[in-house]
This record gives structure tokens, C-alpha cells and sequence, in this order.
């Protein structure tokens, strides 16, 4: 079945160094219009709120749309041509609604600071923004820098799906770099630090043309409704080179009080799952838990969950079981947590605690002194935020900085 499909294109501008390109209409696999794909199958999902994108069109009358690269809650990503500059670049749209700035706000804070932190580097570039009319209304586009595939994706295509302790340090060193930046500099608190938010260094200009003759060759495939194409992502490739720390669109200022709902289900640290207030420590828990994803075959928190949500006492129990009892002072000034502890601090077993330990679990890390790691792990992980140390504490650790060659 062949379809064929038209759009308004911008009037060719005098400003273009390259011509935008003609894409397919006919050759790509059609997908069935009852079974949802992509952003669709996101419980929140609605239609109205996103931008339709097609392929080919011209946005901002500069950037022509090629692939997509990915979707979420807030947004759909796809690779686009500058016609401008002749360059790549990634285009990020917003569904519209309240506060879709936010992210773009943020980047305008972080960009505000001329530092040679080093820490500034990995993070990911924002190139422009811009408005774009859809028809329920605006969205904001973020005009980004290409990169290549996230950690999690990078995993999935490594044997045995981790990387040993040794190759895992480099990474954490240049995160936690990025997160002295982000914390002592800049007052920002990440508050998503996790494997799908690194992303890779982008492959090569030669790599990137080759991505998008593959795309005019073998059209992706989708699913036609009457009002937009849900197309499928497609994998991007990746360049050589430690990973950048991006998505922005859930940070928050330092210096202001914050006790709302953050991270990951998996990845929140206890005070989150027990609704208390936060602040940067919440960065440094997410570091643990990245580092033990990228080492370890075996996930740190099973997760619980009963009808669809996380099971919050499975996950205190868990990291009881994990962490051993929290601190008295811990259970005294969080509220919630005399849901689960007496007022002398003993477990009321409303949940029972697995028979599960970093020990047990760490025997598939591949590398040397595992011990080791698990010793600097449980600094990250530790129930007191104030008990955790800074990131650049954290980056300093003897441990994390053997095979440096430096001495402190």
C-alpha cells in the first residue's frame, strides 16, 4: 500500500546554504490504525497536546524534520537539517500547556554563567528556540545539539548488557564533574540523573548524512490517521566519547524549598518516597544508582507495584534490606516515616524486608575491587542527605580516583 502525503512548505529563504530534501511518499511499512504505537501508549497521552510533526516539513523556516528520535510525557524529538548552517541538529517539541518553558528557562540560567568549570562542558548544548503553531494551540521547540544513543540503549547493545567497573569510572567521574557545576555554580538541582538522560557524544558530520540517506532510502515506518503520523524512532547512532548529562525540563532552583514528587519510581531516594523535603543530595543518590545500572546485570530495587503503581513500603523495606536501618534522627523528622517505624525506631514489619544485600547482588559486576566500589557506593546511599557527601566530594573519593595517578 502506497500513501501520499502533502504539506505547506516554508518559501525557500535566501539565508539557506543547502536545499531542503524530498522525502518519500510512498516505500515505508504502514502500521495499523487500531493498535497504539510510540507516544500514544503513554497513559497521558493526548492527541490535541502534541504537535503533529511530518516528516520533510520546514519549521521556524530553517529546519527541515528527518527522523524521529524519541518521545515522552512532554515532548517528541526528532533529527532535522539547519538549511542555514548545512549542520544537524535536534529539535525538541514541547506539547503545549502551562509552564512548557520551564526547560528553556533553565538552559537561559545555566548559559547565563561564563565559567570554565569543566563541569559545564557535558552538558548538553542549546543551540535556539522557537514557537511553532499546531492546531490546538503553541508549543516551544528546543533547537539542540546532535547526540547519540543514551546509556540505556548503549547497555542493551553491549555484551551482557553492563560495562566493567573500570570502564564505568570515567563516566561517573565527568557526571559528578557536571554536577559540581550544576549544585555550586549554577544552583540547580537535576533531579533526573539517570541512564536515559546521558546521552552519548553525536557521530560524525559523514554519519550523520549517511543516517539521513538511510531515512530517504528506507522511509521509517508508521501509522497514517486522518490528523498526523505516528511515526516509529528510529536508533540513532553514536560518536566516540563519555556521555553528556541532558533533559532539563524537571530542575529545580537550590535555594528554594522542595518536597514535591521527583525521580523515577526506582531511583527515588528515601526522603522522595516518604514525601519529605529535598535538596542536591537527591543528584548524588541518582549517581549511586546510575553507576550500579551500568555495572551490575542485576536491577538494585526490584520494584513493587500494585494496580500499576509503586509499591512505596516494598521500596522502604527493600532498601532497609539493602542499606541496613536508618539513622534515628531520619525516622524522628520525616513524618512518613512512622508509617513503618515505631517512635523507637524499630521496623513494624507492616512489610517484610527481603533477604537481599549489596554483597548478593554485586556478584555479577565484572572488574576489579568490587569491594571497593560497593564501600563508595554506600556513601552515595545513605539515608541522611546531609550524611551523603557533596558530588565533588563524591568525584574525590580515593576509590573513584584510582588510576588517575593523582595524589590527595
Amino acid at each position: 500500500m502506497s500513501i501520499s502525503i502533502s504539506r505547506p512548505t516554508s518559501i525557500p529563504s535566501s539565508n539557506w546554504t543547502s536545499q531542503p530534501r524530498a522525502f518519500p511518499t510512498t516505500g515505508f511499512e504502514l502500521l495499523d490504525n487500531s493498535s497504539k504505537i510510540e507516544e500514544e501508549t503513554l497513559p497521558t497521552y493526548s492527541a490535541e497536546n502534541y504537535y503533529p510533526v511530518r516528516q520533510g516539513e520546514i519549521l521556524n523556516e530553517r529546519y527541515q524534520t528527518i527522523a524521529k528520535l524519541g518521545y515522552g510525557v512532554t515532548s517528541t524529538v526528532s533529527l532535522a537539517r539547519d538549511l542555514a548552517k548545512s549542520t544537524h541538529v535536534v529539535l525538541k517539541i514541547y506539547v503545549r500547556g502551562q509552564n512548557r518553558d520551564h526547560e528553556l528557562n533553565t538552559y537561559n540560567h545555566l548559559n547565563s554563567f561564563e565559567t570554565d568549570h569543566p563541569g559545564k562542558e557535558f552538558i548538553r548544548k542549546l543551540l535556539a528556540h522557537f514557537y511553532v503553531d499546531g492546531p490546538h494551540g503553541r508549543h516551544v521547540c528546543l533547537v539542540h545539539e546532535p547526540l547519540g544513543l543514551n546509556v540505556t540503549d548503549l547497555l542493551r547493545l553491549t555484551p551482557g548488557r553492563t560495562m566493567s567497573v573500570k570502564n564505568m569510572k570515567p563516566a561517573i567521574r565527568k557526571l559528578l564533574g557536571t554536577l559540581d557545576f550544576l549544585h555550586s555554580v549554577a544552583g540547580v538541582i537535576h533531579t533526573d540523573v539517570q541512564l536515559r538522560n546521558l546521552l552519548l557524544p553525536a557521530p560524525s558530520p559523514a554519519a550523520l548524512s549517511a543516517f539521513e540517506e538511510r531515512e530517504l532510502n528506507t522511509p521509517s515506518a508508521r501509522k497514517v490517521l486522518t490528523d498526523r503520523i505516528i511515526y516509529t524512532t528510529i536508533l540513532f547512532p553514536a560518536g566516540d566519547g563519555l556521555p553528556r548529562l541532558s533533559d532539563f525540563g524537571e530542575a529545580r532552583y537550590g535555594d528554594e524549598y522542595h518536597d514535591e514528587s521527583i525521580m523515577p519510581d526506582y531511583y527515588r531516594a528515601p526522603g522522595v518516597i516518604l514525601k519529605s523535603s529535598w535538596d542536591y543530595k537527591v543528584d548524588v543518590w541518582s549517581v549511586g544508582m546510575v553507576a550500579w545500572d551500568i555495572v551490575s546485570p542485576r536491577t538494585l530495587i526490584q520494584g513493587s507495584t500494585i494496580d500499576g503503581i509503586f509499591d512505596d513500603g516494598a521500596h522502604i523495606a527493600e532498601l532497609v534490606a539493602l542499606l541496613g536501618p536508618p539513622p534515628p534522627e531520619f525516622v524522628k523528622r520525616t513524618p512518613l516515616a512512622r508509617v513503618f517505624w515505631d517512635e523507637q525506631g524499630n521496623w513494624k514489619n507492616l512489610v517484610p524486608i527481603p533477604d537481599r544485600s549489596l554483597e548478593k547482588l554485586a556478584e555479577g559486576i565484572q572488574g576489579e575491587d568490587v569491594e571497593g566500589f560497593l564501600g563508595w557506593l554506600r556513601m552515595a546511599l545513605r539515608w541522611n542527605p546531609e550524611d551523603r557527601p557533596t558530588a565533588t566530594d563524591l568525584l574525590m573519593d580515593p576509590w573513584l580516583l584510582r588510576g588517575l595517578n593523582i595524589k590527595i
